[in-house]
């Protein structure tokens, strides 16, 4: 509180009373600052005015929703006539405690701000990295994914500073866009050795050319024995990494299960921030099961080598059902004839499944990464689909959804991190993991005696 108004005063069963400045004592009742209402509860709103008759309540008066944990249940007033919310912050609640009244302060600042709370080191760190980034410095894009990607405790808080200014400025440039979303995501998956880096480079290369912004998210796979990556998908695109137009981003998975990493949403937000308009994201070579890439692009192209197996994999469920588009790689030279059988399968096998969209069915085409043909008709039917999505509502529906998703893989990866970690079991992690290996108990035992060590723990 500034001013002269201070806090206001209650007991536990007696009358609400104001604080001072709060009535007729202030020296200007047209500069009255906010002050909150306690009063016990079922009192009603005219009797807190007959009992207060001489108090002056200006727009400027904050009412807010309280909760008390004492047996005075006390609430305060949720309205009372106009109301003007504070624009950054509001006291949230007084708490009252069994040895007594005990008054906490809590400030909820909005998003847009909250990097009021950080020291000034990292706040310069988040003012330099966040105009740097929307003026399109490929420099502070490169260090914002990094601040994103790292693991340490400090900074996963400073980049979540950093991520909510950019999704404040996206939603306004979205608003600029008459509510259109500002990038076409693009995810594009398949085996191992079907060309993926191949087609980007050449794909991206024809973006560019037509005075598009092109970034790639590559992820490479993680050794499971030292844990490092090569992070090599760079190397085979030298012509588009040196295109000032387009931006290449290896990174690691660390793991993380699906093809993708634990930050590539948040990647895509900041590529999006940065002013690319197209954001492709490649996974590491996957098979039927492993397409969280859907999750989070507007449309997932499904990259196959000409020997794709037959049309009983199409029929498969899993990542083909997922996919809005397939395309036959390699179809040059010998492998022509190949891939035309492959694509009449494999034309006859989405057929049989349940369509995901309503205005549009899967297609699947024939390309050549080498030569470069069919990459222009694979953009028109990618244009194509997304104006179709567009206009029917579908893709901003999607968006919502895979925002809701990914914020529960989060949940669900963090938790997991946060069980390993806690005190009541952080010791008795290695004492059952003996036993287990030793056989004297089984994992379904540990698991569950882990897990109520970690519920009692709460």
């Amino acid at each position: 509180m500034r001013g002269g108004a201070a806090a206001g005063r209650f007991r536990l069963g007696g009358k609400a009373s104001l604080p001072r400045g709060g009535g007729r004592g202030c020296a200007n009742r047209s500069e009255l600052i906010s002050l909150v209402l306690i009063i016990p509860n079922k009192m009603k709103i005219p009797s807190l005015l007959l009992r207060f008759p001489h108090c002056y309540f200006s727009r400027r008066t904050y009412f807010v929703n309280c909760h008390f944990t004492s047996r005075a249940d006390l609430l305060c007033i949720e309205s009372l006539g106009p109301v003007h919310h504070c624009p950054t912050k509001w006291i949230r609640s007084w708490i009252c405690s069994s040895s007594g009244l005990r008054r906490e302060l809590c400030q909820q600042v909005a998003p847009d701000q909250q990097i009021e709370g950080l020291p000034d080191r990292e706040q310069r760190l988040v003012d330099r990295l966040y105009n740097g980034l929307i003026r399109g410095h490929r420099a502070c894009l490169a260090e914002a994914i990094t601040l994103v990607e790292s693991t340490q405790s400090r900074k996963k808080k400073v980049a979540q500073v950093l991520l909510q200014k950019v999704l404040s400025y996206h939603r306004e440039q979205e608003k600029l866009n008459q509510g259109k979303p500002l990038a076409f995501r693009v995810g594009l998956s398949g085996p191992p050795g079907a060309g993926k880096s191949t087609f980007i480079e050449c794909f991206g290369k024809m973006l560019t050319e037509r005075k598009y912004k092109v970034s790639v998210l590559a992820v490479d796979p993680s050794s499971s024995t030292s844990g490092g990556s090569l992070l090599g998908d760079k190397t085979r695109m030298t012509e588009l990494s040196r295109d000032m137009n387009a931006y290449i981003r290896p990174s690691p998975t660390r793991g993380t299960l699906g093809g993708v990493t634990r930050t590539t949403n948040e990647a895509i937000l900041l590529c999006e921030g940065g002013g690319y308009n197209v954001v492709l994201v490649e996974t590491v070579g996957v098979g039927q099961s492993e397409f969280a890439v859907a999750d989070m692009v507007d449309m997932f192209i499904l990259l196959l080598p000409p020997a794709g197996g037959d049309e009983l994999q199409g029929i498969k469920r899993g990542i083909i059902e997922m996919a809005d588009l397939v395309a036959i790689n390699k179809a040059d030279g010998d492998l022509v004839v190949p891939a035309r059988r492959i694509q009449a399968e494999y034309v006859s096998a989405l057929k049989l499944l349940r369509r995901r969209s309503k205005v549009w069915r899967p297609k699947v085409m024939r390309i050549s990464a080498k030569t470069g043909e069919g990459i222009s008709d694979m953009w028109d039917k990618m244009t194509e689909f997304h104006d179709l999505m567009l206009t029917s509502g579908e893709l901003i529906a999607k968006r919502r959804r895979q925002q809701k998703v990914w914020m529960w893989n989060l949940i669900q990866e963090n938790m997991l991190e946060h069980f390993r970690s806690h005190l009541a079991v952080k010791d008795k992690i290695p004492l059952l993991e003996e036993k287990v290996l030793s056989g004297v108990l089984s994992p379904g035992l540990a698991a569950d005696l882990l897990l109520k060590a970690f519920k009692d723990g709460l």
